[in-house]
């Protein structure tokens, strides 16, 4: 079972993904790198599925190139669902930050 933190965190990468998708494609290694520059210690086995999650939810759209062979990048680009979830997520963000730190 999860712990609390690991929840709140994987909201956490889940707002950096979309985040980083709404400035342009990302992929997997880049995000690791992106996620841990930030002190997140996340493991390529909690990024991947949570990035096939995302994809399945309609936030993110997969794409290999197939001429590259089975082990070609997969690049996410930003669906429109996932810039209406970005876009609610941010005013959600707002008001929180307003509530917490301002309060």
């Amino acid at each position: 079972m999860r712990s609390l933190h690991q929840e709140i965190l994987l909201s956490f990468w889940k707002i950096h993904i979309l985040h980083h998708a709404a400035q342009g494609p990302i992929y997997g290694q880049g995000m690791l790198e992106e996620l841990r520059g930030h002190g997140y210690r996340i493991s390529p086995g909690t990024l991947y599925p949570l990035l096939d999650r995302m994809e399945r939810s309609g936030w993110l759209r997969g794409k290999k190139d197939p001429s590259a062979g089975s082990r070609a990048r997969r690049d996410y680009s930003l669906t429109a669902e996932g810039r209406r979830a970005l876009k609610r997520i941010r005013r959600s963000l707002e008001e929180l930050h307003e509530e917490v730190i301002h309060g």
